[in-house]
């Protein structure tokens, strides 16, 4: 078998390259790569990668995903979230590929407090969230052969995240201050990057067209970001790790007090039983991940 990875270096695609090893050859492309084009912004370039390499399955791990930037840089985020999957939609289907593309709870409008459903109206609030979801229905429109997985609130041990500035300001002060009213799960990439793995492999050898869709992937439980920061030095603490703040020192302060450009869904959660019914899978809790990423970074 034969799998074209897009984003190889990005916090999903690193770990796309190792999970999906044991599957086939694994053709890993970047935009920067020399002999074969990988950069979603070269909507030709991508789809002759496509045509010449005629894999087997297509992974896309890249995206345009500075949130904040795509607010003053719409036309950049568009070509890369919304019309590059389309293409990629239309070469995967000229060829017999599936293509396994990640998309974000970004889709929806944050409102409520129940864990979003595949099928749930959509009502993206910035220009990231819009530019995905028109991704997705580019991919819906063009190639029977689809998987989708939306997640949120995706970490790395390997880069920078949530937890390792945690841990740096825990180290420079006796107080933080973190936003309390959104609510979301912590997900490994690590975890999105084996659960992409045991996916590919069940629609190659089972009953493929009942798999295609949409699917829902995040780690179990939620939190809010005070949460996760507390939970983070309260781990770190007990490892010994010398930190002026604790997590009795962590304040919780509104989304209000925190004005960014791109306005963040409040309600971050998604509800993953269709994932873990159609393919009889366990997602472990969040805390599980974060707690061991921890152990690589501390």
């Amino acid at each position: 078998m034969k799998i074209l990875l897009l984003g190889k270096n990005g916090q999903v695609g690193w770990e796309l390259q190792r999970s999906l090893a044991p599957l086939g050859e694994v053709i890993a492309l970047d935009r920067r790569s020399a002999d074969l084009c990988g950069d979603l912004a070269d909507l030709a370039g991508i789809s002759a990668t496509v045509r010449q390499v005629r894999p087997d399955v297509i992974v896309n791990a890249a995206a345009y995903t500075a949130v904040d930037k795509a607010e003053s840089d719409a036309a950049t985020a568009h070509v890369v979230n919304a019309e590059a999957p389309g293409v990629l939609a239309e070469a995967a289907s000229a060829v017999g590929a599936w293509l396994v593309h990640y998309s974000t709870d970004y889709v929806f409008d944050g409102s409520g407090s129940k864990p979003w459903e595949e099928n749930d109206p959509t009502g993206p609030l910035n220009v990231y969230g819009r530019t995905k979801l028109e991704g997705e229905q580019h991919i819906v429109a063009r190639c029977a052969k689809h998987l989708i997985l939306r997640t949120s609130w995706v970490y790395a041990a390997r880069g920078g995240n949530f937890a390792k500035t945690m841990l740096r300001m825990g180290k420079e002060r006796d107080r933080l201050t973190v936003i309390d009213d959104q609510f979301g799960s912590p997900t490994s990439s690590e975890l999105l990057a084996d659960v992409t793995a045991h996916m590919v492999r069940s629609v190659l050898t089972g009953a493929a067209g009942r798999f295609a869709g949409i699917y829902h992937l995040a780690a179990a439980g939620e939190t809010s970001w005070h949460g996760y920061a507390r939970f983070v030095l309260d781990c770190a603490s007990k490892t010994g790790l010398a930190l002026k703040a604790s997590a009795s020192t962590v304040d919780p302060i509104p989304t209000t007090a925190f004005p960014t450009p791109a306005i963040r869904p409040r309600n971050s959660r998604l509800n993953t039983a269709k994932l873990q019914d159609n393919f009889s899978l366990y997602l472990p809790a969040w805390q599980q991940g974060i707690a061991r990423m921890l152990t690589e970074i501390t």
